[in-house]
């Protein structure tokens, strides 16, 4: 038995299963999310776990599974999850994702990063259908908050 403790990474851990990450994907685009299916389970009812590399700072829709649950847990960075329970402006609500949650069937949901780029590990199921919300001109984050491009207005 080898008694050295030993940080796990892809190369040592393979013989006895995934590291979970978007590792060696995440030089593509820069600035647009990445997600990556880390495992895929197809027999007896289907599930998947993929990562999510989140870049955007701005959510133009939301999206909703409503055949499927769905985890969302922090590897790496801070994140915002956007959430709502109806396809209404007002019941949107934003959570600070700092620790793992499974979202029901049907609730709609979009996720953007604090940093420059955040990871966070996802279970649902092997197929997911997904509906789009899209939210007008969007909701992007400022320096003093949380902002509705929808209600933002010129001024000179």
């Amino acid at each position: 038995m080898d008694q050295r403790i030993q940080r796990i990474n892809g190369r040592n851990f393979r013989k006895f299963g995934r590291v979970i990450g978007c590792d060696g994907k995440a030089g593509a685009a820069q600035e647009k999310n990445l997600f990556c299916v880390v495992l895929r389970e197809h027999k007896p009812l289907g599930w998947r776990i993929a990562c999510l590399l989140v870049r955007e700072k701005s959510i133009a829709r939301l999206e909703c599974h409503d055949e499927s649950f769905e985890s969302f847990e922090p590897i790496k960075g801070r994140s915002l999850l956007f959430v709502s329970d109806k396809k209404e402006h007002g019941s949107i609500r934003c959570f600070l994702l700092d620790r793992p949650v499974v979202l029901y069937k049907g609730v709609w949901h979009g996720i953007v990063t604090l940093g420059r780029e955040t990871e966070v590990k996802i279970s649902e199921n092997a197929k997911v259908r997904c509906l789009y919300w899209r939210l007008g001109r969007g909701i992007e984050l400022s320096v003093s908050g949380i902002k509705s491009r929808r209600a933002r207005k010129k001024t000179r």
